[in-house]
């Protein structure tokens, strides 16, 4: 590895702090791995707001956890970064072989089955976020023809898993308005494992519909959330600035200035 690349610039900042500062010693994979999660999301957020600067700041907190792992690979004399660059290598060509001259083209599904020999899921991580798990799943499980030609089955299935929710809460039977304790009503008691499943059953086919119209779950939900925050904040400076209290407004108010915000977007 060069050391005057960006990676081996890096890698020399981990060695130097690991002997000179106290808290980098004492990192271990096990203590890192909180950190990198969080700015793997940090990133992904940087990621849907398209804001360069903070993309760039968050490409280098992932840039270091990169040298961390390299340097305490190194430290465990497992593996080194060149190596590590080898094995990349070595995978993008058997994955693009009409690309290195190495043979035609390899159909991914294929492909994807001789690197996991014990099954379509094998590698999977299952601590992915659930939306995305659920993409990779069914994405996997068509590799092998296990999928709709178009987005009418999974479309006719939502249909299908929204009644067979509704058919879970009629069996229930329990009242699910909202309340507590703080405004006088009854809790309401936790949702049955039947309805839980329902409602599992129902996103996983949304997701599927999503994959089949060529859509990530993960960004159209991330721009669902966005959109409603967006507008629930103009509802509230609304309320405020016509002097409504929106905590006993009711329904029919909130719903009024929330369509008023809706029309002013246009």
């Amino acid at each position: 590895m060069q050391e005057n690349s960006a990676l081996g610039r890096a890698v020399a900042m981990v060695q130097d702090l690991r002997r000179r500062c106290p808290w980098d010693r004492v990192q271990t994979r096990e203590t890192l791995r909180p950190y990198l999660i969080e700015e793997v999301f940090e990133l992904d957020q940087a990621l849907s707001e398209n804001d360069p600067a903070a993309i760039r700041d968050e490409v280098a907190d992932l840039l270091l956890h990169l040298a961390w792992q390299l340097v305490l690979a190194d430290e465990h004399d497992e593996f080194t970064a060149d190596q590590i660059a080898d094995d990349l290598e070595k995978k993008m060509k058997r994955r693009h072989p009409h690309l290195f001259d190495l043979g035609p083209p390899t159909n991914w599904g294929a492909l994807k089955r001789r690197e996991n020999p014990n099954g379509v899921f094998a590698g999977l991580p299952s601590a992915l976020p659930g939306l995305l798990l659920a993409y990779r799943l069914q994405e996997r499980a068509a590799t092998i023809g296990f999928d709709w030609p178009d987005a009418t089955g999974p479309m006719e299935k939502v249909r299908e898993e929204l009644g067979e929710v509704a058919a879970a809460i009629r069996a229930d039977g329990a009242d699910r308005r909202t309340g507590g304790p703080a405004d006088g009503e009854p809790v309401s008691p936790p949702a049955s494992d039947e309805i839980i499943d329902e409602i599992g059953d129902l996103l996983f086919a949304v997701v599927n519909l999503a994959r089949k119209l060529h859509v990530q779950p993960h960004t159209a939900m991330d721009r669902a959330n966005r959109k409603f925050r967006a507008r629930f904040e103009a509802v509230e400076r609304l309320a405020t600035q016509r002097g409504i209290d929106m905590a006993t407004a009711g329904l029919e108010v909130l719903d009024g200035l929330w369509e008023e915000v809706k029309k002013r977007e246009k």
